[in-house]
């Protein structure tokens, strides 16, 4: 895999996938600022906008170090973003660790579905990666059924796997990879 010099802008019909940049912490306020988006995250509920600079801070460090890479989810024709989606951490012939969050007002509508399609196949085609794992909070349904149907395979209970805000919690561990995402096209 070449070094990502440049931040990879993806499209699909709706979507158009950008670096997240300081214009758009307005967005991240609003993505996280959301109780029903951060009820199956890992990160406490943003009380005011500056507060997603850390994150914002912390999407661009992994990709300028390229130890991982996240986009910022946008409607064509819109200027703020509505979620983000991408790579935690990747390594090249072995796998990627998804993540994907969206604003609450745009759930059930497809859009994740096209992201996630897009991110898997930028992973595939250009991360060279093996497997790409998404890790879903117990009662995360919608999460889950969201991967199971783009072929996702649901591997079981990861038992107190994650731990934060002074607690331990379970994740099922779903996996997809790049020999069946090839089939399934």
């Amino acid at each position: 895999m070449e070094a990502l010099l440049e931040f990879p802008v993806l499209t699909t019909k709706r979507l158009n996938l950008i670096e997240i940049q300081q214009e758009h912490l307005k967005g991240i306020f609003s993505l996280f600022g959301d109780d029903k988006v951060t009820k199956f995250y890992n990160i406490k509920t943003l009380q005011k906008p500056q507060d997603g600079q850390v994150y914002l801070d912390w999407f661009q460090k992994r990709f300028k170090e390229q130890a991982g890479i996240r986009w910022g989810i946008q409607l064509k024709n819109e200027e703020d973003i509505i979620g983000t989606i991408g790579y935690n951490n990747f390594s090249e012939k072995h796998r990627a660790n998804l993540g994907y969050d969206l604003q609450s007002i745009y759930w059930n509508k497809g859009y994740m579905t096209e992201a996630i399609e897009a991110v898997v196949e930028f992973g595939f085609n250009n991360l060279n990666v093996n497997r790409i794992e998404a890790e879903v909070m117990i009662g995360n349904i919608q999460s889950e059924k969201l991967l199971l149907k783009l072929g996702f395979h649901n591997e079981g209970c990861l038992r107190d796997w994650m731990y934060w805000d002074n607690k331990h919690f379970d994740m099922t561990m779903f996996s997809l990879l790049k020999r069946d995402w090839i089939l399934k096209r």
